[in-house]
């Protein structure tokens, strides 16, 4: 079962400000590229479910992340049905987001307790997460709706809570950018973990960059 409540969840994405997101069938480069994240600072990490026997990586890294690296919540995204939900719940994880927006992924969820963040592009699907208890919603593809898309929502519902994924990176006029118009954390996946590190094994490098990019966001979040 879930290491972390949904609360206790939701509040590290919004103090940390960023969810890093890596998928690697391999699980030595795995728990290398996650302990350099914490290392570096991050709290959170999204595991990518996109690959054949995913879950079996996920099972190990999640179990490494209990024994070695203690406050480490891992989640898990690329969840696409009720049954994928349940199959890493099972697994101790401690959050699950989704491309789309799922009601059959929210029931699981909620009856476990467990955060889930569903993909929304629109008002009424933000709503309808929240009706059925979403605490942060996740703007995806990020890069299609921008800044000013966060910004018009929370003009209505300041109490909405935006995590985009996809369009951000590093760049401190990027993050400036999303966190000016009010996101809650972001989500970022090879414009963090990209493939240059990971051919070049470079985890000193991933640390550090995990590290710049969170005291950037600090200089930016509420």
């Amino acid at each position: 079962m879930a290491q972390f409540s949904r609360i206790e969840v939701a509040t590290a994405m919004k103090d940390t400000g960023m969810v890093p997101l890596f998928y690697h069938p391999d699980i030595a480069l795995g728990k290398k590229v996650l302990k350099a994240c914490y290392d570096g600072g991050a709290k959170l990490m999204e595991f990518t479910a996109r690959g054949d026997f995913a879950s079996e990586v996920f099972l190990e890294l999640n179990k490494f992340a209990i024994k070695d690296l203690p406050g480490m919540i891992l989640g898990v995204g690329s969840i696409t049905d009720a049954g994928a939900a349940s199959l890493f719940m099972q697994m101790g994880a401690n959050f699950i987001v989704t491309p789309s927006f799922r009601e059959d992924i929210a029931i699981v969820c909620n009856r476990r307790k467990v955060l889930w963040s569903p993909g929304c592009g629109s008002l009424t699907e933000i709503n309808r997460a929240e009706q059925l208890g979403c605490e942060i919603v996740k703007l995806f593809p990020g890069d299609l709706y921008g800044p000013n898309f966060v910004k018009a929502i929370k003009g209505p519902q300041p109490w909405t809570s935006i995590m985009p994924t996809g369009g951000v990176s590093t760049e401190e006029s990027n993050l400036k950018a999303w966190f000016d118009a009010g996101v809650t954390c972001v989500g970022m996946g090879s414009k963090l973990i990209s493939k240059e590190i990971l051919n070049n094994k470079d985890y000193s490098g991933l640390e550090n960059t995990v590290r710049k990019t969170l005291e950037t966001i600090s200089k930016f979040k509420d």
